[in-house]
C-alpha cells in the first residue's frame, strides 16, 4: 500500500509543538558554575562617603585584572578610574572629579567581571551609597599595632599587624610602606578589620633588634597620605629566661589609666594619675570630686584610639599560645613570669605574690575565660623586681576588685571593672565595651616607654 504524505493539520501540529518546544528551552534558567565569583562586600564609609572618596568592593576570589575596568565597574553619571589589588582582591572606582554633596549614587559590578578562568560574576552586583557634605581631607593614623614598642623576647616567625583608623587604600598597603626594616616579605590588608598584615618571608634572626616602619606612601581611600611616617622597634628571642613578649598596648594606650566603653562613674575622693577616657559612650560623672592629673577624654579621636589600642591588646593577650594552667582562687601561691590560662573565673581572696626572679623586664600574662574576683584586703605581691606595668589580666567578661584591695598590673576586661571603696590599683583600668565603676580609690597607671 503506498506511504500517505501527513496531513496539513498533521504538519501544523508538528510546527507548534517544535517551536513551544524550542521556547520552552530558550526560557530555561541559565545555570552558573558553583564556584562562579561573587561581591563579598562593598567598602564605602559608614557616616557617608566624602565626596573624593575611592568606592571598592571585595570579591570572593581572584580575578582577571583585564576585566575589572570601566565598562564593568560603572557608578550611574560619573566617569572614574577603575583600578584592581590582585593581592587582596578588591576592585576600585575613583571619581574623575568630585560627587555632589549629600547625594545617592548607584553603582554595579556587570557581569563583564570574569575570574582567572573566564568565569563570569555570578550576576550582576548593584549597590548604592550616599555621600556627605565634605571632601576627605584628615590624614589617615594608626590604631595599634600588635608588638609593643620596645618589646623584647618576641617570636622568630612574628607577623607585624598595623591597624588603621580608618578604610585604606589597598593598593598603597604593600612591602614599600609596610615592612620591617631590611626583611623581606609580604603584604595583605583586611578590608573588615582595617588591618596590614607583614609577613616575613623567613624567620626573624635571633636576639636581634628590628624596626617596624610605615611610611607615608599609605593613603586613605581618599587618597590623603599619612601625615608623618611611623616606626617603632622589638627584638627578638628567645629570652633564656624564658620570658614572653610584653602585651601590645603601647604606644597607642597613651597616658590612659581608666578607660571605658560606655560609662566612668566615680564616688568620692578617687586620684587618677594620668587620663580619664571614654568610648563610644559619653557619659563620665564624679570628676570631681574625683582627679585625673591628665585629661578626661569623652568620645574625642584620642579615646577612640586608646580602644582601638586596647582592642589590639586584648586580643594579643588572649591569643598568646601555651602557657599553665590555672584555676579557682590564687591565695597563697607564688608565680613566676609566664602565661596563665583559666577557662572560667579566677579569684585571689588572700595574698598573691608575682616573682620575677631578678628580671625586670619579666612578663605576666593571665588568660581569664569569665570573671577575675578579689576579695577585701586582699593584695597581689610583686617580688625581686617585677613591675605592675608588665602584668596584664585579659578577662573573658567583667572584673570586681574587693574593698580595701592592693592590685598589680592592667586590667583589660571585655566588659566592665568595680573598683570598690579604697583600693589601691598599680596598674590601669580598661574596660572595652562597658563601665568602670570607682569609688574612693587611688589608681597609679603606667607609662608607655
Amino acid at each position: 500500500m503506498a506511504n500517505r504524505l501527513p496531513s496539513k493539520v498533521s504538519i501544523s501540529l508538528l510546527t507548534v509543538l517544535f517551536l513551544v518546544s524550542c521556547n520552552s528551552v530558550s526560557n530555561l534558567p541559565v545555570l552558573q558554575p558553583a564556584d562562579a565569583p561573587t561581591v563579598t562586600m562593598v567598602v564605602p564609609q559608614t557616616d557617608g562617603v566624602g565626596t573624593n572618596r575611592e568606592i571598592a568592593v571585595v570579591f570572593s576570589k581572584p580575578m582577571d585584572p583585564a576585566s575589572i575596568n570601566s565598562s564593568t565597574f560603572v557608578v550611574a553619571g560619573m566617569p572614574g578610574t577603575v583600578t584592581y589589588d590582585a593581592v587582596n582582591m578588591i576592585g576600585g572606582f575613583t571619581p574623575s572629579a568630585d560627587y555632589t554633596n549629600d547625594t545617592t549614587y548607584n553603582a554595579t559590578i556587570t557581569t563583564g567581571a570574569k575570574d582567572l578562568s573566564g568565569t563570569p560574576l555570578a550576576a550582576a552586583f548593584n549597590f548604592s551609597f550616599t555621600t556627605r557634605a565634605s571632601t576627605d581631607k584628615s590624614a589617615p593614623g594608626i590604631f595599634a599595632v600588635n608588638v609593643a614598642a620596645g618589646a623584647t623576647c618576641v617570636p622568630l616567625n612574628q607577623k607585624i599587624v598595623v591597624t588603621f583608623d580608618e578604610q585604606m587604600d589597598s593598593l598603597t598597603i604593600n612591602p614599600n610602606t609596610v615592612f620591617i626594616v631590611g626583611v623581606a616579605g609580604t603584604v595583605t590588608y583586611d578590608v573588615v578589620n582595617l588591618a596590614a598584615t607583614f609577613t616575613p618571608s623567613a624567620n626573624l634572626t635571633a636576639n636581634t633588634k628590628y624596626t617596624i616602619m610605615v611610611t607615608t606612601g599609605v593613603t586613605d581611600l581618599g587618597k590623603v597620605h599619612m601625615g608623618g611616617p611611623y616606626s617603632q622597634t622589638f627584638t627578638t628571642g628567645p629570652c633564656q629566661t624564658g620570658g614572653v613578649p610584653i602585651v601590645a598596648l603601647c604606644p597607642f594606650i597613651g597616658g590612659f589609666s581608666v578607660l571605658a566603653g560606655s560609662a566612668v562613674t566615680n564616688t568620692g575622693s578617687t586620684t587618677v594619675n594620668g587620663d580619664v577616657g571614654i568610648y563610644p559612650g559619653t557619659s563620665v560623672t564624679g570628676f570631681p570630686p574625683g582627679l585625673a592629673s591628665g585629661t578626661i577624654d569623652i568620645a574625642d579621636s584620642a579615646a577612640a584610639g586608646a580602644q582601638g589600642a586596647l582592642t589590639a591588646g586584648y586580643l594579643d593577650a588572649a591569643g598568646r599560645l601555651g602557657g599553665t594552667s590555672v584555676a579557682g582562687d590564687l591565695a597563697g601561691q607564688t608565680l613566676t613570669a609566664g602565661v596563665y590560662k583559666s577557662t572560667s573565673s579566677l579569684e585571689n581572696s588572700g595574698d598573691l605574690t608575682l616573682d620575677a626572679q631578678g628580671n625586670p623586664a619579666a612578663v605576666f600574662i593571665f588568660q581569664i575565660g569569665s570573671t577575675l574576683t578579689t576579695g577585701s584586703g586582699s593584695h597581689v605581691i610583686l617580688a625581686n623586681g617585677a613591675s605592675a606595668c608588665n602584668i596584664f589580666w585579659q578577662v573573658g567578661s567583667s572584673a570586681t576588685l574587693g574593698t580595701n584591695s592592693i592590685f598589680k598590673g592592667n586590667i583589660l576586661a571585655l566588659t566592665s571593672i568595680t573598683v570598690t571603696t579604697g583600693v589601691n590599683l598599680e596598674g590601669r583600668a580598661l574596660a572595652r565595651n562597658g563601665a568602670v565603676t570607682l569609688d574612693t580609690n587611688v589608681i597609679s597607671g603606667c607609662t608607655c616607654p
